[in-house]
């Protein structure tokens, strides 16, 4: 009864985050009422995505003809204050209260179980031997920027215990955040708060 290019469109959108088999038929429907000039550039925005790249140093997404984000290369940002955080969009965040001067590291999704994946040991590798290249082995400060959660607190623990000896102080940011809230949901005066009392 549904045709397959709609099947096909259910079961892709329906495996990113919040959306459900019943949101991402609505969301087909939607898309398809507004019409072929709509389709196409729907199409064209999520080509796009194609075109953008990693950053070699904090792993956040950018489209920059070099391979370091526009923070990275920025000189007037601290190289020897780091904030680590779980997700894009956690940085994003947090930039917005223009508090932070310092450079960041994007750590990828962390699990419940309190065991950091493989990908996250290496962007820490990638992390410590910047360290020891720029800032003769030593951070200032490192700032365990994970959402104040039960899993989120194991994990600080974790990443503070493989970072111990890189940096002069490793913190966290102050509980401006409750405790199990998410910092992408946070408002800019609480993250600025936050920020000011870290821990």
């Amino acid at each position: 009864m549904i045709p397959d290019p709609i099947k096909n469109f259910i079961n892709i959108f329906s495996q990113l985050p919040s959306i459900g088999p019943r949101q991402a038929t609505r969301l087909a429907f939607k898309i398809i009422a507004g019409g072929k000039n709509n389709i196409e550039t729907l199409a064209a925005a999520i080509s796009n995505l194609k075109t953008l790249k990693i950053c070699q140093n904090c792993f956040f997404i950018h489209s920059n003809p070099e391979n370091l984000c526009s923070i990275c290369s920025n000189p007037s940002r601290k190289k020897d204050i780091i904030m680590i955080v779980e997700k894009e969009t956690d940085l994003i965040s947090l930039e917005r209260p223009k508090k932070f001067s310092g450079r960041y590291l994007v750590l990828g999704e962390l699990t419940k179980s309190g065991v950091l994946e493989s990908v996250q040991k290496l962007r820490l590798n990638n992390l410590k031997e910047f360290i020891k290249r720029e800032l003769n082995g030593q951070a200032q400060e490192i700032i365990v920027a994970i959402n104040p959660t039960a899993y989120g607190d194991l994990n600080a623990m974790i990443i503070s215990k493989e970072l111990e000896g890189f940096s002069k102080k490793i913190t966290r940011l102050g509980r401006g955040i409750p405790t199990g809230g998410e910092i992408e949901f946070s408002d800019e005066e609480t993250l600025g708060q936050a920020l000011e009392r870290r821990i």
